[in-house]
């Protein structure tokens, strides 16, 4: 049952070939041997757990079935989940346990998913590979000296090291498909106000978006499946109907054997130059034939202001975050210093003791760019540039029905490497900023493997709204190979 897909969980329970308190306590066994040398949970609660595991089973004996019930799953950390710790993997929240559930987190309650758990992550989601964590870096289960990824980092590890079958993340600017790839599961990040943000903590509004880990397209569409949906509370959220992302899964083809015709892929000429791993650009590159052998045709397209996301997502992000974290001041909830004068020193120590180095560095950047004088030449500048980078997206559309490219331009780097040097860790997000920066969908689902025995994630991306042609899409190539059932040993 470990390495059983959804579907198959699913099938099992409904069955009675075992319980969903045995399906729990299986995972959570799991947890309790292998997450020491992984470190990708934060919490994990067995009793709630479990409690939430026998009403599963009374639901599946009543009839009461969704598609979730029973499934184990976990949480990234910067969910609000009721009666648990939410800390996003922050100093500054290491005490509060959240009074309310995030929109996701309730729904995906409501369709009877079992949460054993929150995931570790960089701290206020701020980070490319989970070492930014107050709680210590995760450990990429195919080599635990390498990093998953970040900022969901410990949602991609849990799901490849089978610690749990599904999990939630968010992605602000490729933090779903960074870890996806660089851990060798599959993550989608929808069209931005697919999914609620309410009680799902901000680091940067107008990129933040919810999105899903599993082991196949499959897990994945009916993760997504259950968190999409119009939520009042959030401005942000996008009323629109729901919708059932496993329904282009079960699609016949009308040629089997080429289950990709008419589909055309566009490959942009910006993720394949200067920058881009041998061994990754390799395992791309045999991906896209599979494609082809498929019945998916390619065809260039320029994307030419792609190279400006980086910056320009430096820009942005920060000054949301600037703004968004003011609010922890030690006053009405989190850390608050020990020791002060008055309040204007309660203030400077609660923040300079409860925020980490990298959370510190993007505040100041972003009360920088939004300051008198700059704001201008930087912020405004930048929101130029995003409108430029969505047109480069939009014309490319008009060629093709996806793009595609690597995830990452590197596999999986050693824990430490790139910490010394901020630049050199954004530039780890350069294939997949744009696309927030966009609000569009993207997934990254394995491709194959590096030179190191690593994995090599594909980035697909999608135009709005258009995350059932990426799931299908990826299902299909799942069908065909076998990357996404790879499994590191400390997973057997």
């Amino acid at each position: 049952m470990i390495h059983a897909s959804l579907t198959e969980l699913r099938a099992a329970l409904d069955a009675g070939k075992l319980s969903s308190v045995e399906l729990a306590t299986l995972f959570l066994d799991r947890i309790d041997r292998l997450d020491s040398g992984l470190n990708a949970f934060i919490t994990v609660n067995r009793d709630q757990a479990l409690a939430a595991a026998r009403t599963a089973d009374a639901d599946i004996a009543a009839g009461r079935v969704g598609r979730l019930t029973g499934i184990p799953i976990a949480h990234k950390d910067v969910f609000c989940t009721e009666g648990m710790l939410t800390t996003c993997g922050s100093k500054m929240l290491s005490n509060f346990v959240s009074p309310y559930d995030a929109h996701v987190v309730s729904l995906l309650k409501q369709a009877g998913a079992v949460t054993l758990g929150k995931t570790n992550m960089d701290e206020f989601a701020m980070g490319s590979s989970n070492e930014n964590s107050h709680y210590g870096p995760t450990r990429n289960p195919w080599n635990t000296g390498r990093v998953p990824g970040g900022s969901s980092g410990g949602s991609a590890a849990a799901v490849a090291a089978r610690l749990v079958p599904a999990a939630t993340g968010t992605d602000t600017g490729g933090s779903v498909r960074q870890p996806a790839a660089l851990t060798g599961v599959t993550g989608i990040k929808p069209t931005y106000g697919v999914a609620s943000r309410y009680g799902m903590i901000a680091y940067a509004s107008s990129f933040d978006q919810a999105g899903v880990f599993g082991a196949s397209s499959e897990d994945c569409a009916l993760m997504l499946s259950a968190i999409a949906g119009f939520d009042p509370r959030d401005s942000t959220s996008l009323e629109r109907p729901a919708e059932d992302y496993t329904q282009a899964l079960r699609t016949t083809a009308a040629d089997p054997a080429r289950p990709l015709t008419g589909l055309r892929i566009g490959l942009p000429e910006e993720f394949f130059g200067d920058g881009l791993a041998e061994d990754v650009r390799a395992a791309i590159e045999a991906a896209l034939v599979t494609y082809r052998e498929l019945g998916a045709t390619t065809v260039p397209v320029k994307l030419p202001n792609a190279r400006l996301a980086i910056p320009a997502y430096y820009v942005l992000a920060p000054a949301e975050a600037s703004s968004n974290l003011s609010r922890f001041d030690g006053v009405r909830y989190g850390h608050r210093a020990a020791d002060y004068g008055d309040l204007d020193d309660m203030y400077r120590k609660s923040r300079a003791e409860g925020f980490g180095a990298e959370v510190k560095r993007r505040i100041l950047v972003g009360t920088y760019v939004l300051s008198h004088g700059y704001y201008d030449a930087y912020y405004l500048q930048a929101q130029k540039l995003r409108r430029l980078i969505a047109e480069d997206f939009r014309a490319a559309f008009a060629q093709c029905d996806v793009i595609a490219g690597p995830t990452s331009p590197t596999t999986a780097w050693a824990i430490g490497a790139k910490t010394d040097d901020p630049v050199q860790m954004y530039l780890m997000d350069i294939y997949t900023i744009a696309v927030n920066l966009a609000g569009l969908p993207g997934l990254s689902h394995p491709a194959g493997f590096g030179a190191d025995a690593l994995p090599v994630g594909l980035q697909l991306i999608g135009n709005y709204f258009d995350e059932s042609r990426l799931l299908a899409t990826a299902h299909r190539f799942q069908q065909a190979t076998d990357w996404h059932q790879r499994r590191p040993a400390l997973a057997a």
